[in-house]
């Protein structure tokens, strides 16, 4: 990512704001990148990390399809490694709402995309995430 692009700043600042347990402050920076984007690469981004602040699975589940809207507006590889996360987010809001077909429909899709991951902490906690979610959506399956 480009961390000269005035987006990619407001998102990176709302993450530390996040991490420094400055809520809204990060929920205000990333409204603001929002409210700025003007590229699909940028409106992805940052729909991705509003739809962390939600306070429903329903507006949860509405920014994070934004956000792969626009994701699959860009078409290169550029926002390949927002896949992984953005299907498993989309999973875990179809399944907070009961919906436990959507839920494994994406989080498959999650599964199939965790290739281009690495052996990060954030990549272990991705993938940890859809294990732990296909293992519950599979359960509700099997009752």
């Amino acid at each position: 990512m480009d961390q000269h692009n005035p987006i990619i700043k407001l998102c990176v600042a709302g993450m530390t704001a996040e991490g420094d347990g400055q809520h809204e402050r990060a929920r205000m920076l990333f409204l603001q990148a929002w409210e700025n984007s003007t590229t699909d690469f940028e409106r992805c981004t940052s729909a991705h990390y509003v739809a962390r602040h939600q306070t429903t699975p329903e507006d949860t589940l509405h920014w994070n399809l934004e956000s792969l809207l626009y994701a699959n507006a860009v078409g290169d590889a550029s926002v390949s490694a927002f896949y992984p996360s953005l299907y498993l987010n989309i999973a875990h809001s179809y399944e907070q709402l009961g919906n436990h077909v959507e839920a494994k429909l994406y989080y498959e899709l999650a599964a199939e995309m965790c290739d281009v991951l690495g052996d990060d902490p954030y990549s272990m906690k991705i993938r940890a995430g859809v294990e732990a979610g296909m293992e519950r959506v599979n359960n509700v399956d099997s009752k």
